[in-house]
C-alpha cells in the first residue's frame, strides 16, 4: 500500500502537458523568383558594367558567379543567390568588416548597399521574398580610383537582374 501511495505521489500530470520544452514549428521559406544563372547577366554585360576591361577568369556554379580582370590584385565582380537565407545576416557581416549598409530600393525591391571606406568595394543585396541576391565589386588592390563609385555599378547590375526575374 505504501508503494502504491509513493508511486501515485510521483505521478501527476503527464509529460505531454509540459509546455516549457515545446518550440514553434520551423518556418518554411517562401521561394522568391528565379534569378537565373549569374543574375541573368551575360559575361559581356558584367565586364562592361563592372569596369573589368579584359576578363581573365570566370567561375560559375548553381548559386554564384565570379569574374576577374587580368592582372595580379585586379578587379573582380561576384554574384550570389541565397535561397531561404536572411539578408540581415549578410548585412551584419558587411557592417562587421567596416562597410556601412545603406537601405536602397531596386525596381521596387528593398535591399542594402555598403561601400568600404576606401571606396573600392561595394556589396549590394536585394530581398526577394525569403531569398536575396547580392552583387559585389572590388576594384582590386591596385585600383587607380578612376572607375567611380562601385555601388553605382552594382546598382546597374541589380536593376538588370530585377528586370529579368523569372
Amino acid at each position: 500500500m505504501s508503494l502504491a501511495l509513493l508511486l501515485s505521489a510521483c505521478g501527476g500530470k503527464s509529460d505531454s502537458d509540459n509546455t516549457t520544452g515545446l518550440r514553434p514549428p520551423p518556418k518554411v521559406a517562401t521561394l522568391g523568383p528565379f534569378v537565373g544563372e549569374c543574375g541573368h547577366l551575360t559575361d559581356d554585360e558584367v565586364r562592361d558594367l563592372g569596369g573589368l576591361g579584359t576578363v581573365s577568369q570566370v567561375f560559375k556554379n548553381a548559386v554564384g558567379c565570379n569574374w576577374k580582370a587580368s592582372g595580379l590584385g585586379s578587379a573582380s565582380v561576384t554574384f550570389a543567390s541565397y535561397r531561404g537565407s536572411p539578408i540581415d545576416r549578410e548585412k551584419a557581416w558587411v557592417a562587421s568588416v567596416g562597410r556601412n549598409p545603406q537601405t536602397i530600393d531596386v525596381g521596387g525591391k528593398k535591399g542594402f548597399q555598403a561601400l568600404d571606406p576606401a571606396g573600392a568595394v561595394c556589396d549590394l543585396a536585394v530581398q526577394l521574398d525569403d531569398d536575396f541576391f547580392e552583387w559585389s565589386i572590388s576594384y582590386g588592390l591596385f585600383s587607380s580610383g578612376n572607375l567611380g563609385n562601385p555601388c553605382d555599378r552594382t546598382h546597374k547590375m541589380a536593376e538588370l537582374t530585377v528586370q529579368r526575374l523569372g
